[in-house]
């Protein structure tokens, strides 16, 4: 850290000119990623599956991406079957969806007189259309929407729905920033009571999400990355930028305060007179960022690389919308970090005493209230300490007894639910589930590669896949083009219940003496559950193993590590209860504006696990770090516990609001997924910042005493040699006041 100081107040307005050029050039080829990203069915698939193997097959001979993308459904007075205007109505709508650009294909039930395609009571008709790419699809369904509904006919499919998925994801972000700017704004001046220093935070913050999207357009010419990915940067950018400005900007006040008192000591000046004009020279300045690094900078350090690697984990995994949040977790740590560790130090020495400009309150008054603050905390610790065992038991129990309805939770796959009830394509996909026996549109799909000459053989292939799905009435053999076979069946009741996934596992016994994929929507389901749950160790162990040796390089300490995995695996149980009681019991669906659909998207569950985790690390490291640094001072287990607590617990509190206020804003999003997302990362950081670190952690630190700082002694001597210990100046204090009074004026 050391270099990084003399870096910074060597060159401070190079390093600010430098973000100032690359903020411009972010926004010029960052910003517009925004634009660019987009989803799709395959960001939940993996490439070794055979759901992916037969979508990619079918693209191919067809030029389609999806095989039904496009879905009408139409009402009709009358049986169908009976009805001629009926009939014209089906008619008129395929002609108008037969001359738009990308058309490939359209079947109506006045050409097939196939009876999936009419519902139960026979007075809706299903039109279904395949276009060559998803925008065409959705394109045309913008042309064709208001003729269509003139003719008592609704639009989903799909195309639609994963192209609204994209186009909401990217309103949603910029509306839930534009909610969380002045909530953080104003939450900035009430914690530094002064403008300049509110505003630093969320400059941080600006500047890390920009450089993160610069970044990953550069990333995204190599890797196709989710839209998704860009909630994660913006809502957890933001969040640790914020955080981490938070700490370095406190404890640089704290330093600058510090240094400028040995000034006046050394000189017999009145305090704050460290320069010609009243303010701190250079050479207090310098004392200033030198503690400040050394102490909150190193901490900063370790913190930003554990979450980057916690994040990391998610790459492990083969689906695109996790390892594109891996990518985007990485670069959004490591960026956030950077800019905290450097662009802010340059700016605040450059500030000196002037980041306390533009005060809404007197200095003396700022001074009390964060004493204050303080003071609360260190009478909390003191209450913690008398009675360890009874906090510890008390707290516990809580924890456990809220992370209790984890066992009722179920999952559920990327859908029209995810979209609010009141959009036209969800509405559409909730009727024919409900008036239709099937739906002809999410066809279980075995692929089958094979010569036009080996037809008979083919033929046996369809029937006995036929037969294996249990259903063999309603199976249809196509041949797509040349040496492509479809055997295409459409499922009966719910496509991702029990009974389709047995049918999925059957068809896929099925010996072929050609290549063969079985795919479909069902089988997509099983497949992503089955990638998550084979590729989960790794990405646990990646996760566990990361938070252990950096706790361990901060602390040096074997059991600390453990007792922050057990901590954190709390906070992960409370916060997946949370989302069970108000997501998938729906307790919040009317102040949030959702329907519950019944479980969890299982990708996106791992998502925040990961978040939670990273996050939960993140704030134990503050934590352990100063508790560190007091008991390396001299001080007892249980009074290093008790300042450590007094010094942090105000910030920590002040950084969870802030962050929670930053990732919370994606709950006003329309997506329910994302919602979940939002919602679940503020609850589990609100709930690690409050009861875990304030009680938990500290009665249980107290219990274990010098245990505490346990390690075999080769990890010991390791640690010691290693110098990995966080220390509370840049130098040691006989040279910063040799330093001080040989450059003061």
């Amino acid at each position: 850290m050391r270099r990084i100081s003399a870096l910074v107040c060597a060159h401070p307005r190079r390093i600010l000119g430098g973000a100032a050029a690359l903020l411009v050039l972010a926004a010029i080829f960052g910003a517009p990623l925004i634009s660019i990203l987009s989803t799709a069915l395959s960001d939940f698939e993996s490439s070794s599956t055979q759901t992916y193997h037969a979508a990619r097959l079918i693209e191919r001979a067809t030029g389609a991406q999806d095989d039904v993308g496009f879905v009408v459904l139409v009402k009709s007075a009358e049986p169908v079957r009976k009805s001629r205007q009926a009939f014209d109505v089906l008619a008129e709508i395929t002609r108008l969806l037969a001359k738009q650009p990308g058309i490939r294909s359209a079947l109506d039930y006045p050409r097939t007189f196939d009876p999936e395609l009419l519902s139960r009571n026979g007075r809706e008709a299903l039109i279904l259309a395949t276009f060559s790419t998803r925008s065409r699809s959705y394109e045309a369904a913008q042309r064709l929407r208001r003729a269509i509904r003139a003719r008592g006919g609704r639009i989903s499919g799909l195309d639609i729905v994963f192209e609204e998925l994209t186009r909401r994801s990217r309103s949603d972000l910029v509306h839930a920033e534009l909610y969380a700017a002045p909530i953080l704004v104003a939450l900035s001046l009430l914690l530094f009571g002064g403008l300049v220093a509110a505003l630093l935070p969320l400059l941080v913050g600006v500047l890390a999400v920009l450089f993160t999207f610069l970044c990953l357009r550069v990333v995204q010419q190599a890797l196709g990355l989710s839209v998704f990915a860009l909630d994660l940067v913006i809502a957890v950018g933001l969040g640790l930028a914020v955080d981490y400005s938070l700490f370095v900007l406190a404890r640089f006040r704290e330093e600058l305060a510090s240094a400028t008192a040995d000034c006046a000591r050394l000189t017999q000046a009145p305090e704050g007179s460290g320069g010609a004009l009243g303010r701190p020279s250079p050479a207090v300045r310098r004392i200033a960022i030198e503690r400040t690094l050394a102490s909150a900078g190193r901490t900063v350090l370790f913190s930003c690389l554990t979450v980057a690697c916690a994040l990391a984990s998610l790459c492990v995994f083969p689906l695109p919308f996790l390892y594109s949040m891996g990518v985007a977790g990485i670069f959004t740590a490591l960026v956030a970090g950077t800019v905290a560790l450097l662009v802010l130090p340059a700016a605040l020495y450059l500030l000196g005493d002037r980041v306390n400009a533009l005060s809404l309150r007197r200095s003396a008054t700022r001074g009390r209230e964060a004493a204050g603050g303080r003071d609360l905390w260190a009478r909390l610790a003191s209450a913690v300490m008398r009675r360890p065992g009874t906090v510890a038991l008390l707290s516990g129990g809580v924890l456990l007894a809220a992370g209790s309805p984890v066992f009722q939770m179920g999952l559920t796959p990327a859908s029209a639910a995810l979209l609010p009830p009141g959009t036209e394509s969800r509405q559409v996909e909730e009727r024919i589930e409900r008036n239709f026996e099937t739906n002809p549109a999410l066809p279980i799909a075995a692929v089958v590669e094979a010569k036009p000459t080996e037809f008979q053989s083919v033929y046996e292939y369809a029937q006995a896949v036929a037969r294996a799905s249990g259903d063999p009435r309603h199976a249809h053999l196509l041949n797509l083009k040349g040496s492509t076979w479809l055997v295409a069946i459409t499922p009966r009741g719910d496509p991702f219940g029990a009974a389709n996934e047995a049918a999925v596992a059957r068809m896929r016994a099925v010996r072929s003496a050609h290549p063969t994929a079985v795919g479909g929507i069902t089988a997509w389901f099983h497949d992503e559950l089955e990638s998550v749950a084979g590729n989960l160790p790794y990405a646990i162990l990646i996760v566990a193993l990361t938070m252990f040796l950096m706790v361990f390089a901060l602390t040096g300490s074997l059991l600390l590590p453990l007792k922050t995995l057990l901590m954190n695996l709390l906070t992960l149980s409370v916060a997946t209860g949370a989302l069970v009681l108000c997501f998938q019991s729906g307790l919040l669906a009317a102040p949030l504006h959702f329907r519950g659909n019944g479980g969890l998207e299982p990708a996106n569950l791992i998502l925040l696990y990961t978040v939670a985790f990273a996050l939960a690390s993140d704030y134990g490291v503050f934590l352990l770090a100063r508790i560190r640094e007091a008991h390396d001072s001299g001080l007892s287990n249980r009074e290093a516990v008790a300042l450590g607590m007094q010094r942090t617990g105000h910030l920590i509190t002040a950084a969870a609001a802030l962050f929670c206020v930053a990732v919370a804003a994606l709950c006003t999003s329309s997506i329910l997924s994302i919602k979940e997302l939002g919602f679940g990362a503020a609850f589990a950081v609100a709930i690690d910042a409050t009861i875990v670190r304030a009680l938990l952690v500290p009665s249980l630190m107290a219990l274990l005493g010098d245990w505490n700082w346990w390690a075999p002694e080769p990890l010991r001597r390791l640690h010691a040699r290693l110098g990995l210990r966080e220390s509370g100046a840049g130098l040691p204090r006989g040279e910063e006041a040799q330093a001080l009074s040989g450059q003061l004026p």
